[in-house]
């Protein structure tokens, strides 16, 4: 059972590093470089998918880490399922105080009335994007590591 649950930590926390890590260095570059019009349209489209999925899945893998800490002998690998939970906590924390907040300013315009004064909110999502990013990925290399020390 110990055995299933860290594969699928593993497949859950790799897909949060995964889809944060892509979208750090192939999306969000190419929404940076769009007008602000075709920034909130895109915005908009990818959010769609996004927004739903990613708490499940961040979620999932700190639920799972929780319970594979627990599972787990006193040792590094209980150790690394409870470092990823916190890790994937931040996550968790960073998405819904920073991320959530900006994503719904910017699903509430209109793409073809863009605001003379708005304020564009890229460069504050992108730093706030990055450091879940990190996150996600120390989580995935705790889990990794645990994996391995586990067996």
């Amino acid at each position: 059972m110990v055995q299933i649950l860290t594969a699928a930590v593993l497949v859950t926390s790799g897909i949060a590093a995964g889809v944060l890590f892509t979208h750090a260095v192939g999306v969000w570059p190419a929404m940076q470089a769009m007008t602000p019009e075709r920034y909130v349209a895109a915005h908009k489209l990818l959010g769609r998918a996004y927004d739903p999925m990613m708490p499940i899945i961040v979620g999932s893998s700190a639920v799972l880490d929780i319970i594979l800490a627990i599972l787990s002998a006193p040792g590094q690998a209980r150790t690394l399922f409870i470092a990823s939970a916190v890790c994937l906590a931040g996550v968790g924390a960073v998405s819904q105080t920073r991320n959530v907040p900006i994503n719904r300013r910017v699903k509430s315009l209109d793409p073809q009335a863009i605001p003379a004064d708005w304020e564009d909110p890229r460069g504050l999502w992108g730093k706030w994007n990055l450091v879940r990013t990190t996150f996600a990925v120390l989580a995935l290399i705790g889990n990794a590591a645990a994996a391995v020390s586990a067996f």
